[in-house]
């Protein structure tokens, strides 16, 4: 999968071990912004030193290699290359207390040894995620952006081996993502795959560039360079005799909704589209709305909100009033920030959130107007949203959707907002990101069901 992305961290412990024992598996668990990931550091010894492996429970992910283990005079080093991080860490008594390190961001974090009962405990049950062997085709491809020099690697799944029928490519959302959008335990792209070639659609799902088994550098790459791989595997399904490439459609998920209607306004071969919690407002805008949604979430004083939203705001139109030849843009946001912040937080802290905003993605993502590209999509549109989605709020983003597809002139036009949904499309309480992992549901079946009859009918 992805490298992995950790956050912040708490954890307890009752295990009492030998103070230089570091063999074993060790458990912590990694919080920010109201999202929790498990981690399990499994460490064993061997004649020359250490070696070790991470699990992520919460991701589905196992033995991701560490490239580095190194425990002398109680202090632990653990660095991963593959996944770009690394924890410094020192025994003491009976718990780890350290420090992870990933995309610039440094946060605390602190293990315990954990029972082989207790690692067991931690898998997530997920009743929706099929096994093999599968009622229908499934062949791993690959296929080429050659614009990019990129070539991408995925799983097109087909109600049989030998036939002709309608397609859909699924589109991830934003940051790195393998094929099954694999997030905390859930593999939602894998549902959807699974439902809808069930149903006799054929499905190309694919690792985002730069991420598991496709090529290229996913950390340069803005939303339009994704979008040419969405192409690419339009060009690639258009090669395939199993394919009706009369009846082909995309689906997009979150910053997938961008993507789709930017790559069915300038294509003819797109039939139809669907966006799951896609985008109406502008980057800036939904940061902003994301933002202020989530703290209000996790009950953040009103004026600290407040104050937020004028600082980021602030960073914001500095981005905004930038041009792609302004090289100090990075140094004026950071200077800025220092001073909005006033000492209020550490310096490290203002070069995160420097490099965080920075990043020719978000820079683009900040820019782009999705509204403008909607008008111009004339296939028919289904967008589905969660009422309780709290990273792209429905009533915002929905209004602007419907309002840009009406004034370009589409007349094939469904929306619907799900009662009770999140951003993942699961029946929720909160809607905070940490109940994501916590929920068996991966996808709704109300919502997998109407794509499903949605699609049917708009390939009659």
């Amino acid at each position: 999968m992805k490298p992995i992305l950790f956050l912040a961290v708490a954890l307890f412990t009752s295990c009492i071990i030998n103070a230089q024992d570091i063999t074993g598996q060790w458990k912590g668990i990694l919080k920010i912004q109201g999202m929790q990931l498990r981690v399990i550091f499994n460490i064993s010894k061997t004649d020359s030193g250490y070696i070790s492996t991470l699990d992520s429970p919460d991701q589905g992910a196992k033995e991701i290699p560490v490239t580095t283990t190194i425990f002398e005079n109680s202090k632990l080093k653990l660095e991963s290359k593959t996944s770009r991080f690394e924890f410094n860490g020192e025994l003491e008594d009976t718990i780890i207390v350290g420090t992870f390190n990933q995309g610039g961001i440094s946060i605390p974090l602190s293990l315990v040894k954990a029972t082989n009962v207790e690692i067991e405990n931690t898998i997530p049950k997920k009743p929706q995620e099929p096994t093999k062997p599968y009622a229908y085709y499934s062949e791993d491809v690959t296929f080429e952006n050659n614009k990019a020099n990129v070539t991408l690697a995925g799983t097109l799944t087909l109600p049989k081996k030998e036939g002709n029928f309608p397609a859909v490519i699924l589109i991830t959302g934003s940051g790195p993502q393998n094929r099954d959008e694999e997030i905390l335990g859930h593999k939602p792209f894998l549902v959807i795959s699974d439902y809808l070639t069930k149903n006799g659609i054929a499905v190309l799902r694919y690792d985002d560039r730069g991420v598991a088994k496709s090529t290229g550098d996913f950390k340069t790459a803005t939303t339009f360079d994704f979008a040419s791989d969405v192409e690419a595997a339009i060009s690639y399904l258009k090669t395939r005799n199993e394919i009706c490439v009369k009846k082909l459609g995309l689906i997009g998920h979150s910053e997938g909704g961008i993507i789709t209607p930017f790559v069915a306004a300038k294509s003819k071969d797109v039939d139809f589209i669907i966006l799951l919690a896609g985008h109406g407002l502008q980057g800036d805008k939904l940061m902003l709305l994301q933002k202020e949604k989530l703290e209000r979430a996790i009950q953040i004083d009103e004026q600290e909100i407040s104050k937020g939203q004028e600082i980021f705001g602030g960073a914001y139109d500095i981005i905004l009033n930038s041009n792609l030849t302004d090289t100090d843009l990075k140094s004026k946001i950071n200077s800025y920030l220092k001073q909005s912040f006033a000492g209020g937080i550490t310096e490290e802290h203002v070069n995160t959130i420097t490099n965080q905003i920075t990043t020719p993605w978000m820079i683009n993502f900040l820019k782009y107007n999705p509204a403008s590209t909607l008008e111009e999509v004339k296939c028919p549109v289904l967008a589905l949203n969660g009422e309780k989605d709290l990273q792209v709020p429905a009533q915002e983003n929905v209004s602007v959707i419907k309002t840009s597809l009406e004034k370009g002139g589409n007349k094939n036009i469904m929306i619907k907002v799900f009662p009770n949904l999140n951003h993942l499309f699961q029946e929720c309480k909160t809607g905070l990101p940490n109940e994501y992992s916590k929920i068996e549901e991966t996808f709704s079946p109300e919502a997998l069901d109407l794509i499903t009859t949605w699609i049917k009918k708009q390939i009659e």
